[in-house]
């Protein structure tokens, strides 16, 4: 009688081609159907009726003032976030506080609530109902359907992006260098620009191109915190919008093109970042 052979475990590499072919065969058909797609169709609506038509969109003086105020409100938020992100990833990765898991479960919590809630809950402190409306109103401040409501929205919905892409690579990193600093008589500060920043470099700059994206991106809280009003307070996606309601579809994906165009560059950093400090991203995180 012969030995039962003794069951030899397949490495991931292993998998018969048949089976690879088709994931493989999957994933590149879900992101051509979900994703490339999809942004090929912006751009070919947008030069539908040419590219003078879709420049001309994008020049006309709504269009210019949503750009102006996505771009007002994205530079304004984004030092915001990345001085939070820094200063609440470096509390939680390097010290040991009460609190600190309620801490990092907050920063989540623009994750979980719908951006929607996040602007109702802002016309309801500052709105002119709201719990501050009246003292706001006296002392003529406006916070809803002006640039600060904008700006408060935007920042609920991206400030844990640069935080999210912080913590795990400060917890991994660890407190030495910054303790042998420390005893060595060098300070806070010196420290942090000397030890800190040069670790996580790659990715504040990752969470920074993310918090961007998502900064020019945005919808439902500033929908909601805008007012809707036409060259004052309509941001890009709120613009397009607009556009596409009145039925000027042209007019509407040339906007549309212009913020897929955004997003597109994005990406394109990131990928070159990763591509040209590759050794280097892997030595710091290998850190």
């Amino acid at each position: 009688m012969s030995a039962k052979r003794p069951y030899r475990y397949r490495g991931p590499r292993e998998d018969a081609p048949l089976l690879r072919l088709i994931l493989s065969a999957l994933a590149i058909g879900f992101i051509g159907l979900f994703l490339v797609l999809p942004v090929v169709l912006v751009f070919a609506e947008a030069l539908n009726s040419g590219l003078a038509f879709a420049l001309d969109a994008i020049d006309e003086p709504d269009a210019r003032s949503a750009i102006r105020l996505s771009l007002i409100a994205a530079a304004i938020t984004l030092p915001l976030n990345i001085v939070f992100g820094v200063a609440a990833s470096w509390a939680i990765a390097k010290f040991d506080f009460p609190g600190k898991s309620f801490l990092t479960t907050l920063i989540d919590l623009p994750y979980a609530i719908s951006p929607v809630v996040a602007g109702m809950i802002y016309l309801l402190v500052f709105g002119l109902q709201g719990w501050f409306g009246e003292y706001l109103r006296d002392a003529d401040v406006q916070i809803v359907f002006a640039l600060p409501g904008i700006v408060l929205a935007t920042l609920f919905v991206s400030f844990p992006f640069v935080a999210r892409e912080l913590i795990p690579l400060m917890q991994d990193q660890g407190r030495t260098e910054e303790e042998a600093a420390i005893s060595l008589g060098a300070s806070g500060f010196q420290t942090f620009l000397r030890v800190t920043l040069p670790n996580i470099k790659w990715g504040l700059m990752y969470g920074v191109l993310l918090c961007n994206a998502r900064a020019m991106g945005e919808f439902g809280a500033v929908s909601v915190v805008s007012g809707h009003i036409r060259g004052l307070t309509n941001t890009m996606p709120l613009h397009v919008e607009v556009l596409y309601n009145d039925y000027q579809s042209v007019g509407a994906f040339a906007v549309a093109s212009l913020l897929a165009l955004l997003a597109l560059v994005t990406l394109a950093l990131k990928a070159l970042l990763e591509w040209r400090y590759a050794d280097e991203i892997a030595a710091a995180h290998r850190h």
